[in-house]
């Protein structure tokens, strides 16, 4: 964990991260990969969003420890499949945007968590 993120480890954090206002214009460069100033755009989005998110999933009853996990991997995710590119000013807020993302994301990790193969006690047959 890099030294930055070490304060959203602390479990009497109050976890009210608030949204920030949103900048479509800051959206809007991140989606655009032929734009020269896409990846500053990116990590802006990533840097105002990142506590906010954090604190929704901690919200939801996940560990620190895990919910730095789960917010790290959902911006992974969320970067990997450009998803920024499907926010739209016409159709809402992008924070609106962000955390339906976000709780798809949620979803589909409790859902891969509970498929997860039980490993059957050694010696015990079925």
């Amino acid at each position: 964990m890099a030294s930055s993120d070490s304060h959203f480890a602390d479990p009497h954090q109050r976890h009210r991260a608030e949204f920030p206002a949103t900048h479509w214009t800051v959206v809007l460069a991140a989606g655009d990969s032929a734009g020269p100033g896409m990846a500053e755009a990116l990590e802006e989005l990533c840097r105002a969003y990142w506590p906010p998110v954090y604190a929704f999933v901690r919200r939801q009853g996940h560990r620190p420890d895990d919910a730095l996990d789960l917010t790290q991997g959902f911006f992974a995710r969320f970067l990997e499949r450009k998803q920024v590119k499907l926010a739209d000013p016409d159709r809402g807020r992008f924070r609106s945007f962000l955390l339906s993302s976000l709780k798809n994301f949620l979803a589909n990790e409790w859902s891969r968590a509970q498929a997860e193969p039980l490993i059957p006690l050694a010696g015990r047959t079925a």
